[in-house]
């Protein structure tokens, strides 16, 4: 047995484990059993262990140096032999425990009879370890094998001449295949998202549009951090006072306290967008000419000040104090108050795809390559000729721009906007989102965003161990996929050059050089 098939088999033994203390997989059965109007919840909770084993023996398929049929069956019985023999240990002991009414939940909540009945399928606990045992056995080979097929597929549908050599066919006919399936999954995706993003706030109740508006919101603000430090390697910590402007200059605005001003959504929503890129560029002048940590520094405390300016007594007539600004105004259109979570959620969503878009723009043009030349060796991007204060400063505004347009929408949808919402928890939530996701990638700020502030809200259910079990699975992520869960190109490529080096066909090399 290889070590990489050791490795995966206990990996996903003790994510198997994990799932099953904080009763993920008792989740799991209730939710099959009410989809698929099942009389019992076994099939679900054991099909989520299943599929997480099948799972693992295509993870150490794919990271076996040799594909042989040999070897993949090697493979798939290593994973399953580990992974089965971890669970059904604890299905015998869980069941033994249960049987001699140990009170396991004095210790561990989530597991109440119920559960233990469910893995243990009703039957003796030593009947309940052997199939467990069987069953994963027969999910490692099930994945192994099924990755061999996937490959074994894929270079017989590469491989249309005999008279090439293997390798030359896979190298140049491989390449078309993949762009030709790229751009043809490209199309049903974006046509799927667009049905998707237009019906789904029709079927949401009021409690997920307000939280799926949040997650939007922090997608805004990730994609303009991503600006700031994915594209250009500025380490912003204070990026909450941004969103802060935004937020209470909407509020300002159209309140009819403090000020009684009680200007339009519409003019607001610009100004604050502006007053925020406009505070960031006065920020970057004097800071951007330092590096590192000590910029990280000086943004963290630049982001503190805005927020205890906010709380302060002395600035209480001018911005609420502590009590924030009350009954912020929100966007009507031909007379029609738009602003509740249904409306809301279609605004957020429109403001994600012109935000998207924009850094998508800014990404593939020439201030995008220049950002990217900074983030990668600054003092060799300014002997290239790049003027980096002059770029570093419009990636500022950009992301500070982006920041304050989140904030305006954040101020709007929740009628109000108060010093506690700008804490330097945002800033490190951000952060955090931008680099789970992957940094520089535009589809990983969203699904960084759903999984850090989705994912707890759909780990509810779990009640006390739902931020244990979302900070466990963050490490396993981190673990499994250290440069984001969709990086972009580039940074996977600095993340993986030496596997990329490994991968280098021999046809392309001549005299030992490529």
């Amino acid at each position: 047995m290889k070590r990489t098939s050791l490795e995966s088999g206990l990996l996903i033994g003790c994510l198997s484990l994990f799932f099953i203390v904080l009763g993920v997989t008792s989740l799991t059965g209730s939710l099959v059993q009410d989809w698929f109007k099942l009389s019992s919840p076994i099939l679900g909770g054991w099909l989520l262990l299943f599929l997480m084993t099948f799972w693992g023996g295509t993870l150490a398929f794919k990271k076996s140096p040799s594909k042989s049929w040999s070897e993949t069956l090697r493979t798939g019985l290593s994973v399953g032999l580990v992974a089965g023999i971890m669970l059904a240990l604890t299905i015998w002991g869980l069941g033994t425990l249960n049987a001699q009414a140990v009170p396991i939940r004095e210790w561990l909540v989530q597991l109440t009879p119920a559960a233990i009945a469910m893995l243990t399928m009703g039957r003796a606990p030593v009947v309940a370890a052997l199939l467990m045992f069987v069953v994963m056995l027969l999910a490692g080979i099930g994945g192994a094998a099924w990755a061999y097929a996937a490959l074994h597929y894929q270079w017989r549908s590469v491989l249309n001449t005999r008279w090439l050599s293997a390798r030359e066919s896979v190298i140049n006919m491989s390449l078309v295949q993949k762009y030709q399936q790229h751009q043809y999954s490209k199309q049903i995706a974006y046509g799927v998202g667009a049905l998707v993003l237009l019906t789904a706030p029709l079927y949401l109740g009021r409690y997920w549009n307000y939280t799926l508006g949040t997650v939007g919101l922090y997608v805004i603000l990730g994609l303009g951090l991503n600006v700031v430090v994915g594209m250009a390697g500025l380490l912003d910590l204070g990026y909450v006072a941004f969103f802060a402007i935004g937020s209470y200059t909407m509020a300002l605005l159209t309140a009819p306290q403090p000020h009684d001003i009680v200007m339009s959504f519409w003019l607001a929503l610009p100004i604050g967008v502006l007053l925020a890129a406009c505070a960031g560029v006065l920020l970057g002048i004097p800071v951007l000419r330092m590096r590192g940590d000590y910029l990280a520094i000086v943004t963290l405390g630049f982001g503190e000040i805005i927020r205890i300016l906010s709380k302060s007594d002395v600035l209480t007539d001018f911005s609420g104090g502590p009590r924030g600004v009350r009954a912020v105004g929100g966007p009507m259109l031909f007379g029609l108050n738009l602003n509740n979570e249904f409306y809301f959620m279609y605004f957020i969503i429109l403001g994600i795809i012109i935000v998207a878009y924009a850094t998508h723009q800014l990404q593939r043009s020439r201030v995008g390559r220049a950002w990217m030349a900074i983030r990668e060796d600054e003092d060799v991007a300014e002997a290239m000729g790049i003027n980096t204060l002059k770029y570093k400063l419009l990636a500022f505004a950009m992301g500070s721009g982006f920041a304050g347009f989140s904030g305006a929408l954040f101020a709007s949808r929740n009628k109000f906007t108060g010093p506690e919402d700008f804490t330097l928890l945002v800033s490190i939530n951000v952060l955090s989102l931008v680099i789970i996701g992957g940094m520089g990638s535009i589809p990983g700020v969203i699904v960084g965003a759903l999984v850090l502030k989705g994912l707890p809200e759909m780990l509810r259910q779990l009640d006390d161990y739902r931020m244990l079990a979302f900070g466990g699975l963050l490490v396993i992520m981190m673990i499994l996929r250290p440069e984001g869960l969709i990086p972009s190109s580039r940074r996977k490529m600095e993340l993986h050059d030496d596997e990329s080096e490994a991968l280098v066909p021999d046809v392309l090399v001549e005299g030992g050089e490529v």
